[in-house]
């Protein structure tokens, strides 16, 4: 059992199907085209393309990875692809506000 991203033509991800594994075909194609929508195949365990591809998702075709969607205005794409904020976590329980710009305890 494998898992396929359906991705629009901007690379966004806007569908995640369960199919047939890869080893037994070209399963990308075959879903691709009975769809009419480009398909890649993710991976639930993420050995594959960086992270499993979740609808919102950005396809790099570049880097072949799965982008997540930016969670902030303020934060920060990296060169290993994960979502940087502009100042890093402290230790414990912390969420990002973004209208101050600050983690405060949660």
């Amino acid at each position: 059992m494998a898992h396929y991203a359906f991705i629009n033509e901007e690379n966004i991800v806007t569908e995640i199907i369960v199919g047939r594994d890869e080893t037994e075909g070209d399963w990308e194609t075959y879903y691709g085209n009975l769809r009419g929508q480009r398909c890649i195949r993710t991976s639930y365990n993420g050995n594959i393309r960086k992270q499993y591809a979740g609808i919102g998702y950005t396809y790099d075709e570049t880097s072949d990875v799965f982008v997540a969607p930016q969670p902030f205005p303020s934060w920060t794409l990296d060169a290993n692809h994960d979502w940087q904020p502009p100042t890093p976590k402290p230790d414990g329980d912390h969420v990002w506000n973004e209208e101050t710009q600050k983690w405060i305890v949660s």
